[in-house]
């Protein structure tokens, strides 16, 4: 079976199809405090996004990828690999599952996929996650993967009651 499937989802490429569910995710401002974002994403700047999204992780630094059913096709939600450091060998992990989709062990599968893949094809040594501390099912994910807590980042992100910490988790590639 090929790296990024397995009996139940694989891991693809974003296509010009996946602009809906993407502005969907991207625009979702519940979803906000868990990454970066401040502001709402045209479906233009999607658009280009997804068209620019193809470029080799060696050069861009970040790989995207879309979780898909196999059963019914249906994109079900994207993990990333970012900060891509080929010379150090290693790369964060972000996740999102729609909630829809959720709790039904689709981000497990999606995370072992990925993982096996940058350990395996890209030759990662470590990935890595920044978990805000309040997202316990975040932290119980990467720990069910084999992420171990290895550091607090305090004060490290700002919410909507204040500045929180961050709990940095590492797996190590111990193949």
């Amino acid at each position: 079976m090929p790296i990024l499937e397995n009996q139940q989802i694989h891991l693809r490429a974003l296509e010009p199809e996946d602009l809906e569910a993407l502005y969907c995710w991207e625009n979702d401002a519940s979803l906000w405090s868990l990454g970066s974002t401040l502001a709402p994403y045209s479906r233009y700047i999607l658009k280009e996004y997804i068209a620019f999204s193809g470029s080799d992780i060696f050069e861009a630094r970040q790989l995207r990828l879309m979780i898909e059913c196999k059963r019914n096709n249906l994109p079900v939600g994207t993990i990333d690999l970012y900060g891509f450091e080929p010379h150090h060998h290693r790369a964060g992990i972000g996740i999102l599952i729609d909630p829809r989709y959720q709790k039904r062990g689709l981000a497990t599968q999606a995370l072992e996929l990925l993982t096996g893949y940058a350990f395996k094809m890209l030759k990662c040594h470590q990935l890595y996650v920044h978990v805000p501390v309040g997202n316990t099912a975040s932290q119980k994910l990467f720990n069910r993967c084999g992420f171990k807590v290895t550091g607090t980042l305090v004060e490290w992100i700002v919410t909507q009651e204040g500045y929180t910490d961050v709990i940095v988790m590492q797996k190590i590639n111990r193949l």
